[in-house]
């Protein structure tokens, strides 16, 4: 879905950021680490190369004041470096943890961004998109389709025996025959189509670019369903109903034709399955 990767590029892309910058700052107080403890080596040696001679060898007043200079120096310049280390890794802990921080926030706001999206768009039992959101996306795809010249088809489907399942086995079973109908219908469409939970047992699929085909090939896919409930294997039975786009027509007419197929066919149904028996 194109509106659930937008949520996930809102959210990834400025923590990968962050998180590029923390490892530039880790890289950062590490050599600050490997030169404080190298030039502290280094004044030492120098501290210890000037100490030494002199403590071997007697030498005048005047030389042991500038050595004693030499070596306060040397020292005080230790000293002043390794506080100037002390101080940038002190800074660097503070922005790695303002970074981190930063992190934490972007990742709550995907969270948020996630869940609000699928609050707005998604139908919360069985994952397809909701009534709202098909219906805005279905006046957009007419308005592309009559811009561009190109098919547009909608199938209506509506699960039959759906109360009953209700009635013997508990409103349980009746939910996991939404969602197993609507895992299906999910696999049996493209990319660029919307299936949508358009209310109670009815399911309404977008098919842009579509031909007969096309659709016959989506109603071929939807065979065959079952679901397991309290130990029985039921199959899912449903009638469809479709219609292609006409020039210039809209939403609700293009949805009207589809409803009217739709319940022709499940009255043709019903009489066919009332038909007695021939001996």
């Amino acid at each position: 879905m194109d509106e659930q990767s937008s949520v996930v590029e809102f959210s990834a892309k400025p923590a990968a950021e962050i998180q590029l910058t923390m490892r530039r700052m880790d890289r950062r107080q590490w050599w600050l680490w490997s030169y404080a403890i190298i030039i502290t080596l280094l004044l030492l040696m120098a501290v210890a190369s000037f100490a030494f001679p002199a403590l071997l060898s007697e030498v005048g007043s005047d030389y042991s004041f500038l050595l004693n200079q030499a070596v306060r120096g040397l020292v005080g310049l230790v000293l002043i470096f390794n506080v100037y280390v002390i101080y940038q890794q002190l800074q660097i802990s503070r922005i790695r943890q303002q970074l981190t921080d930063q992190v934490f926030a972007v990742d709550k706001a995907g969270t948020l961004a996630h869940e609000v999206y699928r609050m707005a768009l998604l139908d919360p039992l069985t994952g397809l998109f909701n009534r709202r959101y098909i219906e805005q996306r279905l006046e957009d795809e007419i308005a592309r389709s009559q811009r561009n010249g190109q098919a547009l088809s909608v199938i209506l489907f509506d699960l039959d025996e759906f109360k009953q399942v209700n009635d013997t086995y508990g409103h349980g079973a009746g939910d996991a025959l939404l969602k197993a109908f609507a895992e299906r219908l999910s696999k049996a469409t493209r990319g660029s189509d919307a299936a949508a939970r358009y209310g109670g047992d009815e399911f309404l699929v977008v098919l842009p670019e579509c031909k007969p085909e096309n659709v016959k090939a989506v109603l071929q896919r939807l065979r065959g369903i079952r679901v397991e409930i309290e130990g029985h294997h039921l199959p899912i039975a449903l009638s469809a109903g479709w219609a292609d786009l006409r020039p210039g027509e809209a939403a609700k007419d293009l949805l009207a034709r589809a409803d009217a197929e739709l319940y022709a066919n499940k009255r043709a149904k019903s009489a066919a399955q009332s038909q007695p028996v021939a001996s």
